[in-house]
């Protein structure tokens, strides 16, 4: 059972990729000597020379190692057996002679002989390198290489649950031993290169400490083959063991709070616009790496940071690539608090209001605006200051939608608008007034603005929405907008993706969804049974390959399929009526969700 530990680096550490290094293996000629062995370590520690490397190469010597062969053998081998027993013996009393550090350091030896560009990661100090275009990654590098290296240590920690529960004694030790040195050497080198707090200091003070402790209590237990015994320290080495973990996690969450610091003081204190876009574009690059991440980014005051280049009108240039990174810290809610805090939907507005602002400047302000209205945040309580901004922030979306100048630019846009109008139907009102469904279904006319399945799915998220306003019929039938809802409702995906076929099925069925709620209407419920909607439902309804298996699909089609029956009756066949319109509609559901289910 593998066991889930610290909760500070639990939900990043795992998603990083963490490259494998090739080891070399030495084909020679087998023999068990004590002569040849001695022989064989003196030519590998002379092969490694004094490289250190953060990858142990741990040594499989097979399941009957350190002397546990059976020796009530026949005596004809015996004197065999005895040759190799002795040096195994040997080599087993040599491990228990040795102090723990230095066989720490005998194993972190490589057998393999790398490039200078692949020795061992270091983390380093802001004067280490020369150069000032090198010293702006300087951050960046070492929060890349601290996560790094603690990816290795919590590997190590998470084989030590699983192999302690198997009771797997000698690996528990020769695991705790290489956690230990990988911990003491990532403070070693972590210390040597940044002035680390005073609470860290003791942190790092305890857990070397917890390590050295796991490593000893571990070692008590080759020792011995008592039962009782073992069982007892298994319980105690478990909970050192969750307490190291933990002592770690909120150690590498300092040590990423500290790195991080660093990059926010390049923001705030450099007037040169390369430095500070270069400090921007590694937060943007750390907000990736996961919401734990961002999380500890927008409590560092990232947000107040970046918000406050953007009142700034010297680095205008640098607007669109802080709005970005805002967004991505505002997935998590520290990042929407700190944003309400510095009254950042003010400075979106006058953003998106600026006729000097550039387009993409415009269009990150919107993927702000996207961010922070997004139905999934539990939290509202900054919403209460969108409202005072959503006539002027609702008006520049529209007037962006209609002068996007590629895709992008009008998704992000889109994106926005349909999450302001599920959360107030003044939105709604305003946007009819702005001749929104105009510019909208235009919109969809040219490829070059909408031209994927997601920017369809915010367009016709919107006119869902606005449907459930009365004077929305009378405006799509204007625009033709029934006849555009019947291609949506054909809508495919063009590859295999799943998050584009999911799209695709979200289409499908908001589609559908504004057709009934439009369909109150008798003059739109006319005009889509003349437009061969009923078929298009039916077959909707009765294969579930055209709706991609989507029960949403189903319901949302069955509900606009019995809307224009009750309008007009005779526009549906009599088979039909039975088994779609007559039942209950979870009768009708569960018939159609069946029809393909096999009993054989």
């Amino acid at each position: 059972m593998y066991y889930m530990f610290g909760m500070g680096i639990s939900l990043y550490l795992r998603s990083l990729p963490f490259p494998r290094r090739s080891s070399v293996t030495a084909q020679k000629r087998a023999c068990n000597t004590a002569t040849c062995v001695t022989h064989r370590l003196a030519d590998f520690l002379s092969r490694s020379g004094g490289m250190g490397n953060s990858n142990f190469v741990p040594t499989n010597v097979g399941a009957k190692a350190f002397g546990r062969r059976r020796r009530s053998i026949a005596i004809s081998s015996r004197m065999q057996c005895l040759q190799v027993d002795s040096v195994q013996r040997w080599m087993e009393d040599l491990r228990h002679m040795t102090e723990v550090e230095c066989m720490c350091v005998l194993q972190a030896k490589p057998i393999e002989v790398e490039d200078d560009s692949q020795q061992a990661e270091l983390i380093v100090s802001t004067g280490a390198r020369p150069g000032a275009a090198a010293g702006e990654h300087v951050a960046r590098n070492n929060l890349q290489t601290l996560l790094r290296r603690a990816l290795v240590v919590s590997t190590e920690l998470g084989k030590m649950f699983q192999r302690l529960e198997k009771g797997r004694w000698q690996r528990v030790h020769s695991t705790a031993v290489r956690a230990n040195c990988h911990v003491r050497s990532l403070v070693h080198e972590y210390s040597a290169a940044r002035s680390t707090p005073a609470d860290m200091q003791k942190f790092e003070m305890s857990l070397l400490e917890k390590c050295m402790e796991l490593t000893n209590i571990t070692e008590s237990c080759l020792h011995t083959e008592d039962e009782f015994f073992l069982k007892s320290m298994r319980d105690a080495i478990h909970e050192i063991l969750t307490d190291v973990s933990d002592s770690f996690s909120n150690m590498i969450d300092m040590a990423l709070a500290n790195e991080i610091q660093v990059l926010i003081k390049q923001i705030e204190s450099s007037d040169n616009v390369h430095t500070i876009g270069s400090a921007i574009s590694n937060l943007l690059s750390l907000t990736q790496d996961g919401p734990q991440l961002c999380s500890i980014i927008a409590k560092e005051g990232a947000v107040v940071s970046l918000f406050k280049i953007c009142r700034q009108d010297r680095f205008k240039g640098l607007y669109a690539h802080a709005l970005r990174t805002v967004a991505s810290i505002c997935c998590v809610e520290e990042g929407i608090m700190q944003l309400d805090k510095v009254d950042g939907i003010l400075c979106l507005a006058d953003i998106l209001t600026d006729d000097g602002s550039t387009e993409a400047a415009r269009a990150e302000a919107a993927a702000v605006v996207a961010q922070i209205t997004s139905p999934h945040h539990t939290s509202t309580q900054h919403l209460a200051s969108f409202l005072e901004s959503m006539h002027d922030i609702v008006t520049a979306l529209i007037n962006l939608c209609e002068s996007a100048s590629c895709g992008e630019v009008f998704l992000l846009a889109s994106a926005a608008l349909a999450n302001i109008t599920f959360f107030d139907s003044m939105a709604c009102e305003i946007l009819l007034q702005l001749n929104a469904i105009h510019i909208l279904l235009q919109a969809c006319k040219d490829r070059q603005r909408v031209d994927t399945p997601y920017s369809k799915d915010q367009v016709v998220t919107i006119l869902a929405n606005l449907s459930v306003l009365e004077q929305c019929a009378s405006e799509v039938l204007q625009e033709q907008g029934v006849e555009r809802l019947l291609l949506l409702l054909g809508e495919r995906p063009s590859s295999s993706s799943p998050s584009e076929g999911a799209a695709c099925e979200r289409v499908q069925q908001k589609a559908a969804v504004t057709l009934a709620r439009l369909s109150r209407d008798g003059e739109v419920a006319q005009t889509a049974i003349q437009l061969k909607a009923v078929p298009r439902l039916i077959e909707l309804c009765r294969s579930p390959t055209e709706r991609n298996n989507s029960d949403s699909v189903l319901v949302a089609c069955l509900a606009a399929l019995r809307r224009l029956a009750s309008g007009c009756p005779d526009s549906i066949e009599a088979a039909d009526h039975q088994q779609l319109i007559k039942p209950r509609l979870v009768d009708s559901f569960l018939l159609c969700s069946n029809m393909e289910e096999s009993f054989v």
